[in-house]
């Protein structure tokens, strides 16, 4: 199973109830994930539950009990236990799931990915937001805190010089941006090795490079990844994901974004209305 193909799988099994919601049916899940019997299965929805108990939600929420329909031989159908799963559900699932299977590491990135992204927009503070400005100074905060947050994860994995670091970043870049490093993506959008890319990202642009972080550093801190290179390559690998991502919600690419006014520049009072 290619990179490739393995999210699609889990938008090609997304269905819609009457009133137009998104949800998954657990045993559609499981074929996916390569459960060969759905009984070995229900140990990782039931530590998905505890795990969605454990955030404060509740779990009827995100799993809600249904019948389902089985094919047998001949034409004939039976009816059986099910469950209804929300995005969130599925992500919880993922990350119980066991590992060593390929399409549950997919299905971790591409779930995580796209339950941050339904969380920003979810979010009562960028809900509020009207101008394009205003959510560029929100997710530019975002982006800040979380590259903070991933700089700790990355030093404890071995990223600890500041060269090193630049160097982790860039594999970042590269891919979210197909291949293209910082100085790259600035000569592609005619920005000066002085300009700070951030500061000059739109906020589609931005919203990716913030679930590249977010990604980034949950995986190191999850599976304990020790050395530069395993570094560089996990963050190359998740921005690669996000990319993936945007290009099967038929998103723009990043490197094709044209730039933005410095964010430096805008008007202070977005700024302390954000604040």
């Amino acid at each position: 199973m290619t990179s490739h193909q393995g999210p699609s799988l889990f938008e090609q099994i997304r269905k819609s109830d009457d009133n137009g919601n998104e949800f998954w049916s657990a045993r559609d899940l499981a074929k996916v994930l390569e459960y060969t019997e759905y009984r070995h299965f229900k140990p990782a929805v039931e530590r998905a539950k505890e795990a969605c108990a454990n955030s404060g939600q509740n779990v009827k929420d995100h799993f809600e009990d249904m019948l389902g329909m089985i094919e047998l031989g001949k034409g004939g159908k039976r009816s059986v236990d099910d469950i209804k799963l929300s995005r969130y559900a599925c992500y919880l699932i993922v990350q119980n799931a066991d590992p060593a299977k390929e399409v549950v590491a997919l299905g971790q990135t591409y779930f995580a990915v796209q339950t941050r992204l339904q969380e920003i927009r979810q979010m009562e503070e960028y809900n509020r937001l009207n101008t394009e400005d205003e959510k560029r100074v929100f997710l530019r905060g975002e982006l800040t805190r979380n590259n903070l947050l991933l700089a700790e994860a990355a030093k404890t994995a071995g990223v600890v010089e500041p060269i090193d670091y630049a160097i982790f970043q860039n594999h970042g870049y590269m891919g979210l941006y197909g291949g293209l490093d910082a100085k790259a993506i600035r000569e592609r959008k005619g920005l000066k090795n002085s300009q700070n890319l951030p500061d000059h990202m739109g906020s589609s642009e931005l919203a990716a490079n913030v679930f590249r972080a977010t990604q980034t550093d949950d995986k190191l801190r999850r599976e304990n990844i020790v050395g530069k290179d395993k570094a560089n390559q996990t963050h190359f690998e998740v921005g690669a994901k996000v990319r993936q991502t945007i290009q099967e919600l038929g998103g723009t690419m990043p490197e094709n974004l044209p730039p933005a006014e410095n964010i430096k520049k805008l008007d202070k009072g977005s700024r302390r209305r954000l604040k």
